[in-house]
């Protein structure tokens, strides 16, 4: 893995099982998998550090053609989740355990010159709090909390409390959580009120994701990014796409500009199945934006 990079993601890939009204396939998935595909499309240096089964590295070669460093570490197996949905409404789902690729260890992610740390886990126990701790001296970190609160129990995954909460906020600058992932860390249904609370553990800029688009709070400002995709035949990966967006577009941009950014590239995304193909359509969105 280079040395430089702008941003390091960490977490596993998945390989999922999506059903839809009855029709089943398999695909790639995972932040690493969806927006990794993001920030080298927006034109950063991109590094990522996952695990699985070797049988299904297979699907990080998308990643490394885009010229994206990719050190995946071996596991029994690959983690992955069955994704039930119903196409009259993409927006809910059922989610079930699908495999799991275990702890990756804090030796085992390189030290190198990087802006900013993602960590992206999909499943509680990828990611513990010593190693996010220690990744958080090296750079500023940016955290999907889905791997903290998202615990697998037999063949269910669960929203059950991080007990470590309070210390681990600490150490994150980005925090990206969905609608249900908020309301059951805060006990608040008022988006912007949960935001407030989760700010006030530590992290500096919040991305809150639900159905119609993103609520961001950096600075005590709020700022939104709405979603308007034309279908939702790429529903998967949404939440991925949209805290890689904004964390990359933060390097170059304020927070009001990422998350406008977030807002077009997520929209988008949701349109076609797989990650962003990093096109923008001038005819809908504003073309004085700059993406890179």
């Amino acid at each position: 893995m280079r040395n430089d990079l702008d941003i390091l993601m960490v977490g596993h890939f998945a390989k999922d099982k999506i059903i839809v009204d009855g029709n089943e396939f398999e695909s790639p998935g995972g932040a690493v998998y969806y927006g990794s595909v993001v920030l080298r499309r927006l034109g950063l240096e991109t590094g990522v550090v996952t695990q699985g089964n070797p049988e299904d590295f297979h699907y990080l070669k998308e990643l490394t053609d885009l010229g994206i460093d990719v050190e995946a570490l071996t596991a029994p197996q690959s983690s992955g989740c069955i994704n039930i949905y119903q196409s009259k409404d993409m927006e809910r789902r059922i989610c079930r355990l699908n495999g799991f690729a275990g702890e990756i260890p804090l030796e085992k992610i390189p030290n190198v010159n990087v802006k900013t740390i993602m960590i992206t886990p999909i499943i509680a126990g990828e990611i513990t709090l010593p190693t996010l701790v220690e990744l958080a001296k090296r750079a500023p970190i940016a955290l999907d909390v889905q791997g903290f609160v998202r615990v697998p129990e037999g063949d269910e995954l669960n929203f059950r409390p991080w007990k470590d909460m309070e210390e681990g906020l600490k150490h994150v600058t980005y925090l990206k959580v969905d609608r249900a992932e908020a309301e059951h860390m805060t006990g608040k249904t008022d988006l912007k009120e949960a935001a407030k609370i989760l700010a006030a553990h530590g992290p500096k800029e919040i991305v809150l994701t639900q159905s119609s688009g993103a609520l961001v709070y950096a600075n005590g400002e709020f700022y939104h990014a709405p979603f308007t995709p034309l279908s939702l035949d790429g529903r998967t990966g949404r939440g991925d796409t949209c805290i890689t967006s904004y964390v990359g577009s933060r390097i170059k941009h304020d927070p009001a500009r990422s998350a406008q950014i977030a807002g077009i590239v997520t929209s988008m995304k949701q349109e076609k199945h797989g990650p962003w193909t990093g096109e923008i359509d001038s005819k809908r969105f504003d073309p004085s934006i700059v993406y890179g």
